[in-house]
């Protein structure tokens, strides 16, 4: 995929932070963008402020109702996507929740949010654009976390999402390189975004910006197609 123009990749959670970042960055690059939210007045609002944001010789911005953990719900995302701009050739997993509890206070509710969207919706967006991906020999990229390989208290529910999704990311991977698709987790540390009601200001400088991790997915899919890096691990270069 050295020339991105015209491709098109379908983002979950796409209305802000890392994947509204990621959006812009491929938009830029003249690629085709759907986003998702649970709320298609978010998503068509997000995609609107895309579109007037984006420069000559950008994609086109493209906003609909999805919730991940509904395969019913992924799939017309989907179906929507490949009726708006014929295909798909890169899907972006992203969205994702975060509840934090020690086990004893931890709830079965809080417990199954984080794992139906964080490693059950990976999955249904996998099973629902897979053979979409295999068509156009393109790229699945999900977003995990350090979290996904660095255990903390508190972090029962998140860490076994996101070491679970390491894992099946990884899985996925070699179950595709056959059919000449390219799969890669990326794993950030501390992002400046809304995550868990964070509000960004000028105290997140030192932590990786949204735009940083959209220009890493750039270079990953401009990569020689002989090579893949299938499982990246990105932080902050200093500590806050």
């Amino acid at each position: 995929m050295k020339n991105l123009q015209n491709k098109t990749v379908l983002i979950t959670g796409g209305t802000k932070g890392i994947g509204y970042g990621i959006a812009e960055a491929l938009l830029a690059e003249g690629m085709n963008v759907a986003i998702t939210s649970r709320s298609q007045k978010s998503a068509e609002e997000a995609a609107e402020k895309l579109n007037q944001k984006a420069k000559k010789g950008a994609g086109e911005a493209f906003g609909t109702e999805a919730d991940v953990r509904s395969p019913e719900s992924q799939q017309k995302a989907v179906d929507k996507t490949v009726e708006k701009f014929g295909g798909i050739d890169v899907l972006l997993a992203n969205a994702g929740v975060g509840h934090f509890a020690g086990i004893e206070d931890l709830s079965a509710e809080d417990w199954n949010a984080t794992i139906d969207t964080n490693l059950t919706g990976v999955f249904y967006s996998v099973k629902a654009a897979v053979e979409q991906i295999k068509k156009s020999q393109g790229y699945i990229i999900t977003i995990a976390s350090l979290a996904g390989t660095n255990f903390f208290a508190k972090g029962a529910a998140y860490n076994a999402s996101k070491f679970g999704l390491v894992g099946f990311t990884q899985a996925i991977m070699l179950d595709l390189r056959q059919h000449g698709v390219k799969v890669t987790t990326i794993m950030p540390g501390s992002v400046a975004t809304h995550f868990n009601g964070n509000e960004p200001d000028d105290s997140d400088a030192w932590k990786i910006q949204p735009e940083d991790l959209g220009q890493m997915t750039v270079d990953l899919l401009k990569m020689h197609e002989r090579t893949l890096p299938s499982k990246v691990e990105v932080r902050p270069s200093k500590p806050g």
